[in-house]
This record gives C-alpha cells, sequence and structure tokens, in this order.
C-alpha cells in the first residue's frame, strides 16, 4: 500500500451524478486541483493542504481522507457509503411485520 492510499475509498459526485472514486490523497488533490476558482473556500484550502501534507508524509493519509470526506460533505458531492448503509439494515421482527 503506498503512503498516500486511503484505507478505503472515497465516492464524489461530479457532473450529473456520475460517481467518482477518489483512493488516494494524489487523486484528491487532483479532483481540488480541479475544483472551480468561483466554489473554493476555506474547506477546500484546508482539504488541499491536508492532502498534500499526506504527499510529503507530513500527516497519514487517513487524516487527508477525513479532511477531504469533510470537504465533500460541505459541498453535498459525498455518495452514501452502501457498504455500511446495507451492514446497518437490521430485519424487522415477525410479530412486528
Amino acid at each position: 500500500m503506498k503512503l498516500d492510499e486511503f484505507r478505503r475509498p472515497i465516492i464524489v459526485l461530479t457532473a450529473f451524478g456520475r460517481p467518482t472514486v477518489i483512493s488516494s490523497a494524489m487523486e484528491a488533490c487532483v479532483f481540488l486541483a480541479d475544483w472551480p476558482a468561483a466554489r473554493r473556500d476555506p474547506a477546500h484550502s484546508f482539504a488541499m493542504k491536508a492532502c498534500q501534507a499526506a504527499l510529503r508524509g507530513d500527516i497519514d493519509a487517513e487524516t487527508a481522507r477525513g479532511v477531504f470526506a469533510a470537504f465533500a460533505e460541505k459541498q453535498d458531492i459525498l455518495a452514501p457509503d452502501i457498504a455500511l448503509m446495507s451492514r446497518g439494515r437490521r430485519a424487522v421482527p415477525q410479530n412486528f411485520a
């Protein structure tokens, strides 16, 4: 596993809801570099700095992943984690159905 690679990828929804998989700090940096300048805010700057720090080895890739995920959630482009949602679903007991 590369130093900048995330343990679990982050899926963001881009143009027309198309899912894009972000698997590393490098991929997150590229995504953030392509973000429209007019929509950049302090959260964008913080995410970019975190990803760059992970690439230099100054912080753990998982820390950068968390910051990038927070940015994506703030921008409302973070795709739901289907695996977690399916594990969290519980069967309804028969007497309540």
